[in-house]
């Protein structure tokens, strides 16, 4: 086993990726281990914990990324006519920060992680969703349990 303590410098370019697939919960963490898609294992001990797309292992043959999962979340369309208006779209950022949930903000949609008490709140206020797989990278600086 591998033990990786920082990401790595990405000057092998040419060389093939291999993907390192792990969830977004172990991702914050500092210590955990993984198995590669080419089935090595590595050990993390890091400083700063790695993000989706890092390289943090090159072999002669390989560089060795980081591939955040896809999870289930609920989009709502920030295009959509009834948030444009301030005051709705206030309201939808309080709703789901009372909650303490977190969000993502891409290109024209808000992201929650998809979770029975969201979905009840969008459907008591009536704000249209749309559940989907992606890979969720809320906005990080807030507070967290």
């Amino acid at each position: 086993m591998d033990i990786i303590h920082r990401a790595t410098a990405t000057e092998h370019s040419r060389l093939s990726q291999v993907r390192l697939v792990v969830d977004r919960l172990t991702l914050v963490k500092r210590r955990w281990r993984g198995v590669a898609e080419d089935g090595r294992e590595f050990g993390f001990d890091l400083s700063e914990p790695l993000t989706d797309g890092t390289t943090f292992f090159a072999s002669d043959a390989a560089l060795y990324v980081i591939a955040q999962k896809y999870e289930p979340v609920l989009e709502l369309s920030v295009g959509d006519s009834s948030l444009r208006e301030g005051t709705r779209a206030a309201r939808l950022g309080w709703l789901i920060g009372n909650l303490h949930f977190q969000i993502e903000i891409a290109d024209d949609v808000v992201r929650v992680v998809d979770d029975p008490a969201v979905r009840q709140l969008f459907e008591r206020e009536g704000f249209a969703f749309t559940p989907c797989k992606r890979i969720f990278h809320p906005i990080s600086g807030g507070h967290q349990h």
